[in-house]
């Protein structure tokens, strides 16, 4: 038998890498970890969800005192101004906490922390600065990077034309954000800079906002930020973007086709998709191609079809979150060390952390009604106690159930705290939860969640409060 340096390496760790790693060491396995950044985390902890929930709450606090919202519950506030390097420092400091953390826990768990870029020479090798590492096992959890657009070149160092990465390290406030594509980071960077002053405008190839998530969902949450003041140019496609003096300007025309026009900006922010990192790993030197859209695929154990090595998270097919990557580092350290890891990856939740939050899990309606016969509760957030008195009222909670068996398919909020009612929702249907079963769950009072309770009782007509 093959006498190898580790029993388990994870390339890249991100949420499913480091997790990955952290499992497979408490399972008793020699566990190492390439990662070629000077942090810890990936993208999530380093420039991603962490860093923009810093300043999606900072920014949300300085709204409520600079919009009066505060001043109408009694808090005055005589003077107040934004300190962006402040603000800043804090996110900076959130991600130093965590991304630390990370590196804590690898030491408590004997996890090496391999610095470097890894390659793969051969099925159980792999060549990182410059040295050959051997192991039994190899997952790759590489994740994904910001895809471009073609006719506009991103330069976060310049400040003007940047990326997600780019839209947190701003040095001031844009007069005019222009963000293409209106799918969740860019929808969430632009309500940060919105919220600070900044005039937003959403260019989406799209007729709507937010691909993929359930259709009525997406009509209120582009009439809700519309309200908030967003702009949007929907069915539209740009076609250049080009710096001129302190500013951009870019080229835009119909996604259908027609007259092109331009539109002026302080700072563009490209978002249109995330696509899997693959390049430069050597998958060619272990026979494994990737699919059509980049993707490694993988069987129901997470195992390529290379024996010992394995892919999770972003890599592989199913959304690009870092909560599906996480639990796929779990299920596939369990896989190598026998015993059996599994996810439901029917029941993903996933949330937009805009003010109010929209969150989703399951199917959307229109993909439940082409399985068959459904039943729809919803209940609005407006009737909601805690809402009303908290002065939330936009959104609503809508649960949809299968019509014969009343088996939850989907749930979709939208409410300030949508994020964190979802888990209700995914754990409900994670048991195989019927709407009557949340329903006659006794839910405290007053909470948000009594929304779901009270959906769950309109899917058969018996809402109370409304």
């Amino acid at each position: 038998m093959a006498d190898f340096d580790y029993d388990v390496l994870v390339i890249g760790s991100g949420p499913g890498g480091y997790v990955a790693a952290i499992r497979a060491a408490q399972l008793g396995l020699k566990t190492a970890c390439a990662e070629s950044r000077e942090t810890l985390g990936g993208t999530c902890l380093n420039v991603g969800c962490i860093p923009s929930k810093a300043l999606l709450h900072a920014s949300e606090l300085y709204d409520e005192a600079a919009n009066g919202a505060l001043a109408k519950l009694g808090v005055k506030i005589d003077a107040m101004s934004l300190d962006l390097p402040t603000m800043q420092g804090q996110r900076i400091d959130a991600v130093k906490g965590l991304t630390g953390g990370i590196e804590f826990l690898f030491k408590k768990n004997k996890v090496t922390w391999l610095k470097g870029l890894a390659s793969f020479t051969g099925a159980n090798t792999i060549e990182i600065a410059g040295e050959k590492v051997t192991a039994k096992n190899i997952v790759i959890a590489t994740g994904s990077s910001v895809t471009p657009l073609p006719g506009v070149t991103v330069d976060n160092a310049g400040g003007k034309i940047v990326d997600s990465t780019g839209a947190l390290e701003l040095a001031k406030v844009p007069g005019h954000l222009v963000v293409v594509g209106g799918g969740v980071i860019g929808l969430e960077l632009g309500s940060v800079w919105k919220r600070l002053g900044a005039k937003v405008t959403v260019v989406e190839y799209l007729d709507q906002i937010l691909p993929g998530m359930d259709g009525e969902v997406r009509k209120e949450a582009n009439k809700i930020f519309k309200k908030q003041g967003f702009e949007y140019k929907l069915g539209t496609k740009v076609t250049s973007a080009e710096v001129v003096g302190e500013g951009v300007r870019l080229t835009v025309e119909p996604a259908a086709g027609g007259e092109a026009e331009t539109i002026e900006a302080d700072v563009v922010l490209v978002s249109i998709g995330r696509r899997p990192n693959t390049e430069g790993l050597g998958l060619d030197k272990i026979g494994l191609a990737v699919n059509q859209r980049g993707q490694i695929e993988i069987d129901h154990d997470f195992a390529t079809k290379v024996p010992g090595v394995w892919a999770i998270g972003d890599v592989v097919p199913g959304p690009m979150l870092a909560h599906k990557a996480e639990d796929e580092g779990i299920a596939v350290a369990e896989n190598i060390a026998g015993l059996t890891g599994i996810v439901n990856h029917d029941v993903i939740p996933s949330v937009v952390y805009t003010k109010p939050e929209i969150a989703g899990v399951g199917l959307t309606e229109e993909a439940a009604k082409e399985k068959g016969a459904i039943k729809v509760g919803k209940f609005p957030m407006l009737a909601n106690s805690r809402a009303k008195t908290n002065h939330e009222p936009d959104g609503f909670v809508k649960i949809i159930a299968d019509a014969e068996t009343d088996k939850v398919l989907g749930v979709w909020i939208i409410a300030t705290v949508a994020g964190t009612m979802i888990a209700q929702a995914a754990q409900a249907m994670e048991f195989g939860a019927s709407s009557e079963d949340i329903a006659y769950t006794c839910h405290a009072h007053p909470t948000h969640s009594e929304a779901i309770k009270e959906a769950a009782m309109a899917v058969t007509g018996k809402p109370i409060h409304m």
